[in-house]
């Protein structure tokens, strides 16, 4: 669902077109403790940072993991919503934090659950 979409810039009222391309750990590639998630939109590389800290605390609260593609949910929703809200337009990296993490994991497992089978 949020692996490939498109969103409506706030600002410029343009539509763009997101796409997942990878995952990748980053304590190996920038020594921070979390995970990111790269996507281009409209061609242009973005990522997105999810903590680490957020797998644990998600873990504790319902006793459930987030897999790979859950992670690719969570972040393509919060860039649909940081485009959509024009929030740091033309960033090329965006860092969570664990509460929004979790507040975009339930909003987009809200938003896939109401989707029709």
């Amino acid at each position: 669902m949020f692996g490939d979409f498109t969103a409506t810039d706030r600002w410029s009222k343009k539509k763009v077109h997101c796409v997942y391309q990878a995952q990748i750990i980053a304590i190996a590639t920038r020594h921070a403790d979390a995970v990111d998630y790269k996507f281009l939109v409209d061609g242009k590389r973005v990522w997105v940072a999810l903590p680490h800290p957020a797998w644990v605390e998600y873990k504790k609260r319902t006793g459930k993991v987030i897999t790979d593609s859950l992670g690719v949910e969570i972040a393509g929703h919060y860039l649909k919503t940081a485009l959509e809200s024009g929030e740091g337009v033309g960033r090329e990296m965006y860092s969570l934090t664990v509460e929004e993490t979790l507040a975009h994991l339930d909003a987009a497992v809200a938003e896939m659950q109401s989707q029709p089978a």
